[in-house]
């Protein structure tokens, strides 16, 4: 008689049980020799933390973490500098954990240059020891009174010696280029600079009063180059790399245009 009178209150009393349903946080990145911190709030009801397991490159944190705040200590995982990293929290529904301090697994500039050279075509290569994590190269170029950026290529990331070769488009005269990286911390890091003579001929920009087109063009040859159009007050209206620019489209004023290595004044009428 017990047992049925457990059983009907079973069945006519359903929402008496409770079952505890699981859910995933997670967060991926590099080491950097740093720990990770977890925020662990109760669950819903009451009842334990939130956080049921922690899994670091899918092995199992071997320390509590039954604390309203606790350590990920990634050293106990033999990881590397600059070793790629794939945090897990299992976790209660209802309630929801939070990584303290995330930034710690994203990539530091700490790169070391090695090798910088540059050929006449425009190839730039270089090499790099000690990267900890995947962080873009950025090469720029010297024109047009500043700096600009002439292309980028994805880093390795590895301590060991890396290798890279990107190629840009050269202007007429002598070239000046550098590397450039930026990591979260947002201070960008440069390297030293290195140049050469791309024997390309000055490009001229027709005409000096623009109804339609501007042209570009090197001892009467049409030629293509890059170019960026601004008005009176530094805005850019238009950038592009070919042997003309249709100005259909601009009202009548005065301009101006970064072409080749030149910035010219022109009057669209």
């Amino acid at each position: 008689m017990m047992f049925r009178l457990a059983f009907l209150s079973l069945f006519l009393f359903p929402t008496l049980i409770s079952y505890s349903q699981s859910a995933n946080l997670s967060i991926d990145g590099y080491y950097q020799g740093m720990n990770l911190y977890v925020s662990n709030p109760y669950q819903s009801d009451g009842f334990g933390f939130c956080v049921s397991k922690v899994l670091v490159n899918g092995n199992i944190l071997p320390a509590t973490i039954q604390n309203e705040h606790f350590q990920i200590d990634l050293g106990l995982f033999g990881l590397t500098k600059g070793e790629e990293l794939f945090v897990e929290l299992e976790h209660y529904e209802g309630c929801t954990p939070r990584f303290i301090n995330p930034e710690v697994l994203l990539p530091n500039s700490t790169y070391v240059l090695g090798s910088l050279n540059a050929t006449i075509a425009g190839k730039i290569s270089w090499t790099t020891t000690n990267e900890n994590g995947r962080l873009p190269f950025h090469v720029e170029q010297y024109k047009w009174g500043k700096w600009i950026s002439a292309g980028e290529i994805q880093g390795k990331g590895t301590p060991s010696l890396n290798q890279y070769v990107l190629e840009i488009v050269p202007h007429s005269g002598y070239n000046k280029v550098r590397i450039m990286q930026i990591d979260n911390t947002g201070q960008k890091r440069f390297s030293k600079e290195t140049g050469f003579d791309s024997g390309i001929k000055k490009v001229i920009k027709t005409p000096a009063k623009v109804k339609d087109f501007i042209y570009f063009s090197t001892n009467g040859i049409t030629v293509k180059t890059k170019y960026e159009v601004y008005d009176a007050f530094a805005n850019i209206l238009m950038k592009g790399f070919g042997s003309q620019v249709n100005c259909k489209d601009l009202l009548n004023g005065i301009y101006f245009i970064n072409f080749d290595n030149s910035s010219e004044k022109f009057i669209k009428y």
